[in-house]
């Protein structure tokens, strides 16, 4: 059997010289996605290891393929042909609603290229489910190591990943929110509790004004590429605006060891720079969707008439009004611009921008 890496430089390959041309899910499956899972130890033709069209009862769909472990099904992957565009909401909910049916918690879509790993049984929005992406015609996705993750040996310990994965991303969410630019209440009483002691009454309003001198840092380990997430409401073949910056961002922190974050570098700050000119119309395409914002001169945003002090709160909001709740958002991913060139952007390029003068 070939190694994971020699397997997929082969189906790399097989991408770039079948890209095109019209290849259809079942040839899809036989050129690319088998040898994949064969290079995971997945023994694809062995019904106790493998089986495909597989259902649990005979009034299921059935999964493309489910991959068993003592014979117990511990991996289910729904196939599409290769090229097409994996943002569809009802093949996500199809095979997430399988898995978690099933109690089959490790969940995959892929087109043979894309692969997307989800949690079928946490219990959360459709959207959080998901826990890697990568794409094998692009290695700095770092296929192998996310991929690594469904073989054989080693799919039983995904799980301490994911705990991981999933508390980080909510425990970051929650500093960055209470660290915003207005600062949060519970911040702003427990600072003031703390410093009351042997010096003058402090006001509010004095907290409120050193907490906007803060630069916090959260300092969370960083996986190159695994864990960047696709832009849901993008076109066939393309990434997130903002998911290549992040990997070069990423190296670029890597390589001169800076660990400098949005968080504490303020929006203020990159106005002053010169490199966002207020008032400025913000953007986003979000699940067929298409939302509009303001960057107002004092660096907060208008939308649908209402100011927020922050990018991700009003990125929050407006991500809510297309999902039905507000929902912890990157702002600066979140949003878009159009640069001097007229070219629509994400905001963290004007940030990127920012971290390069000031490192000069």
């Amino acid at each position: 059997m070939n190694s994971l890496a020699e397997t997929l430089a082969d189906v790399r390959g097989k991408i770039a010289q079948y890209q095109g041309r019209e290849v259809n899910e079942q040839d899809t499956k036989t050129a690319i996605i088998n040898p994949v899972l064969r290079a995971l130890g997945w023994e694809v033709g062995n019904l106790e290891e493998v089986s495909q069209e597989y259902r649990k009862t005979p009034k299921d769909n059935p999964v493309d393929y489910a991959c068993f472990l003592l014979r117990a099904p511990k991996l289910f992957v729904e196939a599409k042909a290769l090229g097409h565009n994996l943002n569809d909401h009802k093949w996500i909910s199809q095979i997430v609603n399988y898995g978690n049916a099933a109690g089959v918690k490790w969940t995959v879509i892929t087109n043979g290229d894309e692969y997307r790993i989800y949690n079928a049984c946490v219990d959360v929005p459709l959207e959080e489910k998901l826990f890697r992406c990568v794409r094998i015609s692009d290695p700095n996705s770092a296929p192998e190591e996310t991929l690594a993750l469904l073989s054989k040996d080693r799919i039983s310990d995904i799980e301490s990943l994911w705990e991981a994965h999933f508390m980080d991303h909510r425990v970051r969410a929650a500093l960055e929110q209470v660290f915003s630019s207005e600062p949060h209440p519970v911040l702003m009483r427990l600072v003031k509790r703390m410093v009351k002691e042997g010096v003058k009454k402090v006001s509010s309003k004095e907290i409120r004004a050193s907490l906007a001198r803060v630069r916090a840092r959260f300092d969370f380990p960083i996986e190159p590429g695994v864990s960047l997430l696709p832009d849901k409401g993008g076109e066939q073949g393309q990434t997130s605006p903002g998911s290549e910056r992040a990997r070069k961002a990423w190296k670029t922190r890597r390589t001169t060891g800076s660990t400098e974050t949005h968080t504490h570098t303020s929006l203020r700050e990159v106005i002053d720079a010169g490199l966002l000119k207020p008032p400025l119309k913000l953007t986003r395409h979000y699940k067929g969707t298409d939302l509009e914002a303001e960057l107002l001169p004092d660096g907060s945003v208008c939308f649908h008439g209402e100011t927020f002090k922050s990018l991700s709160a009003s990125a929050s909001v407006a991500r809510g009004t297309v999902t039905g709740r507000p929902m912890s958002t990157n702002g600066w991913t979140f949003w878009c611009y159009q640069d001097e060139g007229g070219k629509l952007v994400p905001l963290d390029a004007a940030w990127e921008e920012y971290l390069k003068r000031k490192a000069k």
